[in-house]
């Protein structure tokens, strides 16, 4: 997908405030802390067609209303992806703004993720 100018301009000026890891730095993480969270944030309908399989879905139109009351501990570590890495950048930025201390986003997104075979699971539900 060709991203717009101002949407990359917006991602480019919050990417150095996030923390960005790989696939093989999430898998570690999730597998050394059982409570992490892997965060979807793409649209219900992206959701809709295939997501990680321990995945939780909160998508990006929702994230700033919905975090607080499905994500309570401000120390939780949620690893955020969206289809290519980009809007995971711009949601991670915002879970830290509201004090959210252990936060990332995943490089490369879902596609990363489909790239590196990792367990997906078809259609809707958390």
């Amino acid at each position: 997908m060709e991203h717009s100018p101002g949407f990359l301009k917006i991602v480019n000026e919050a990417r150095p405030y996030v923390r960005e890891i790989d696939v093989e730095e999430a898998r570690r993480r999730l597998d050394r802390n059982p409570r992490a969270i892997l965060m979807d944030v793409r649209e219900d309908s992206e959701w809709e067609k295939g997501h990680a399989a321990q995945a939780m879905h909160l998508g990006k139109g929702v994230l700033e209303r919905d975090i607080e009351r499905l994500v309570p501990d401000r120390d939780a570590e949620i690893i955020m992806y969206c289809g290519g890495g980009y809007r995971s950048v711009l949601t991670a930025e915002v879970a830290q703004r509201m004090g959210y201390r252990n936060v990332y986003s995943l490089a490369g997104g879902y596609k990363a993720l489909v790239q590196a075979n990792w367990p997906i699971k078809p259609g809707g539900g958390n």
